[in-house]
């Protein structure tokens, strides 16, 4: 390998955790490398549920570095209480096995602050929210591109950094009351806040561009993690109804500080059906009892937001834009299993939107939200596939339908995932 990057290629919450638990054990450093702790990803060991948020769930293995990088937001309580959670499970986290970049970028509490008001008014205004998980990742990659913003390396200079806070809540308290009707916040307040956790953070600041670009040069093998799905990308998802980075394979090289020259293998994780959270066009979305049984059958719930996720069918129109911009070696399909039962599957291989059909992605949110699917129907199956561990023992209907996806979204599927075990991981040969 020696660097594999590891996509999203829906709306997210496609599984990426358990693939690359899966992987872990063949390499040496993971990098999360965009987002922040809006996103989750759940890990079930044994009996053991771990979810993660912004550590990388490879810290779960032995002798394997962990590393946040420079495209991550970091909020500094939410680390620390992410890092102590574990650590009572008993994951051993220190600075041998986890690195926090010095040019990520801070959480701040008024970027919480203005999610959630933005939001408020938004519907207070009748007009149609964003859906975010009001976290602040949206405001804090506003301030990152505006220039305004707070950075890790910032935490070293505490005097530096309260005269940061003073200028940037300057221009916010405004905003906060005259606009959307909060309260103002206190600069100092906030910055001895923030500043709190700087001792805790210390020992994990690294120059992580730095030790990675190091590392492949010593033949270290990397897997860099994204969060959130390509349909979510800030410049080729749905947008508005995205997230603010970039969760395609180009920003794992923007994001983490080595040239794409250096990533040798992009994986995209799909799941066996579609989800999204959140507001946003979704033209295979079942509201039916079909999509309740989904969504109870995938325990369809966000890691860190506990919301219900909306389900609807495959929609291979979005999964083969999503494959083509990050350039996809292989996908991971997961939940297969979730479909045991279903007599009958169907695929959206194409849209019908104002009575003219394409099998093209929309850049238009609008026409994306007026698309009528174009499905084609395939036999399910009844049979369970929890214990199945061999491609060629799945049903045949089950191995039919593997086999279709594949073609429609223009990249083999490598892996297949068929239960929430940590080894219900089917490798095809």
């Amino acid at each position: 390998m020696p660097a594999t990057v590891i996509v999203g290629v829906q709306w997210g919450d496609e599984g990426k955790a358990k693939v690359l638990d899966a992987l872990a054990a063949e390499t040496d450093i993971v990098v999360r490398y965009q987002g922040g702790s809006n996103a989750g990803h759940t890990v079930v060991v044994g009996q053991e549920r771990y979810a993660f948020h912004l550590v990388p769930s490879g810290i779960l293995h032995d002798r394997k570095v962990c590393v946040i990088a420079n495209g991550c937001v970091v909020e500094p309580e939410a680390l620390i209480k992410e890092i102590d959670a574990l650590a009572v499970r008993g994951v051993k986290i220190s600075g041998e096995n986890l690195l926090l970049s010095d040019r990520a970028h801070l959480v701040m509490p008024y970027h919480r602050v203005v999610d959630q008001l933005s939001e408020k008014h938004k519907e207070d205004c009748g007009q149609t929210k964003i859906g975010t998980t009001g976290r602040g990742i949206g405001p804090c990659y506003v301030d990152k591109v505006a220039r305004t913003g707070l950075r890790v390396v910032d935490l070293l200079r505490p005097s530096y950094f309260v005269e940061r806070v003073k200028n940037r809540l300057a221009e916010l308290n405004p905003l906060i009351v005259h606009v959307y009707g909060g309260e103002a916040l206190d600069a100092n307040k906030v910055a001895d806040e923030v500043l709190a956790f700087a001792p805790r953070m210390k020992p994990f600041i690294a120059d992580t561009a730095a030790y990675i670009n190091d590392s492949l040069a010593h033949g270290k093998r990397l897997l860099l993690e994204g969060a959130q799905g390509s349909l979510l990308d800030v410049d080729h998802g749905t947008y508005p109804y995205v997230t603010s980075s970039n969760a395609t394979a180009g920003g794992a090289s923007t994001g983490s500080g080595i040239s794409p020259r250096k990533i040798t293998l992009a994986i995209g994780v799909v799941k066996a059906y579609t989800t999204r959270v959140g507001s946003g066009p979704f033209p295979t979305e079942l509201t039916d009892a079909t999509g309740e049984a989904l969504q109870t059958r995938g325990a369809e719930f966000g890691t860190t937001t506990g919301r219900k996720r909306r389900c609807g069918w495959f929609d291979a129109v979005g999964v083969r834009y999503a494959v083509d911009v990050s350039g996809i070696d292989a996908l991971a399909l997961t939940k297969l299993d979730v479909l045991t039962g279903e007599k009958e599957l169907k695929i959206c291989v194409g849209y019908s939107i104002d009575g003219v059909k394409t099998d093209r992605f929309p850049a238009d949110a609008e026409k994306i939200a007026r698309a009528q699917p174009v499905y084609e129907s395939h036999p399910g199956w009844s049979e369970a596939l929890d214990d199945l561990r061999s491609f060629e023992k799945l049903p045949a209907n089950a191995q039919s339908y593997v086999k279709r996806l594949e073609k429609l979204a223009g990249a083999p599927i490598r892996y297949v995932g068929v239960g929430r075990a940590r080894d219900a991981m089917i490798e095809r040969k």
